[in-house]
């Protein structure tokens, strides 16, 4: 299982919600602070989920909310090391 901490974007609790977005297919989970943990069976999961959330963002206006969201979302993502290292 890869689990993937939001907490350096910021995102607290079912952010994933309020911006109408797909939980990863693993699901999510809250930490005691209340930082957003994004579940996954593996990297290759988690890429197939960027994937799904960069073809979102190129749908949505640079200036809404949402898009800041969906970037910070992509770089926590892309920032994990074992993603990184699947991707090389």
């Amino acid at each position: 299982m890869l689990k993937i901490d939001t907490a350096q974007a910021g995102f607290v609790g079912n952010v994933l919600q309020n911006y109408n977005l797909p939980a990863p297919t693993g699901g999510f989970d809250t930490e005691v602070n209340g930082s957003l943990i994004l579940l996954f069976e593996d990297e290759q999961e988690a890429v197939a989920y960027l994937d799904l959330l960069e073809d979102h963002a190129t749908k949505v206006d640079d200036n809404s909310p949402e898009k800041a969201f969906l970037n910070a979302l992509v770089m926590a993502i892309n920032n994990d090391e074992f993603v990184q290292a699947y991707l090389q």
